[in-house]
C-alpha cells in the first residue's frame, strides 16, 4: 500500500476505525443491536477490551492527530467510559468482580490504560 492517499483520506479512515470500534463497544455495553444476532446483549468485559484499545490508539497517536480527529476519539472515549460505567453498576450483583464495582467508583477522565496495567479489576483507560 502506498502512502499516496491525501491526509483528508487518511482522516476519514482513521475515523471509521476510530467509529466502527466505538459502534462495537456499544454493541458490547448493550446499547446496540447485534445485527447478525439480532439481539442485545451485555459482554462487559468485551465493552472494556475496546474501550482499552481505544485508549491505547488515542495515547500510541497522541500529537500526530490533526484537532478533529483528537475530538472526536476523546469524545468517543469519555462516551463510552461513562456508558460502561452505568452498565457495570447495572451489573452489580450479576457475579462481576467485586474490583469492577471498585472501579465503577473512580473518577472519569483518567489517562488512557496501558499493557503493563491490564489487571481485570480496573475500569477502562483508568491506569
Amino acid at each position: 500500500m502506498s502512502d499516496t492517499r491525501s491526509p483528508s483520506h487518511q482522516a476519514a479512515l482513521f475515523l471509521q476505525l476510530v467509529l466502527g470500534l466505538q459502534q462495537s463497544a456499544m454493541m458490547a455495553l448493550g446499547k446496540l443491536m447485534n445485527p447478525i444476532t439480532r439481539k442485545v446483549e451485555t459482554h462487559l468485559e468485551m465493552a472494556r477490551d475496546t474501550i482499552d484499545t481505544l485508549a491505547a490508539l488515542e495515547d500510541r497517536t497522541r500529537g500526530n492527530l490533526e484537532p478533529d480527529e483528537a475530538r472526536v476519539l476523546r469524545q468517543v472515549l469519555t462516551d463510552l467510559r461513562m456508558n460502561y460505567v452505568e452498565e457495570l453498576k447495572k451489573a452489580g450483583g450479576s457475579g462481576r468482580k467485586t474490583g469492577d464495582h471498585a472501579a465503577a467508583a473512580r473518577t472519569e477522565g483518567a489517562p488512557g490504560g496501558s499493557a503493563e496495567n491490564d489487571d481485570d479489576d480496573s475500569e477502562p483507560g483508568v491506569v
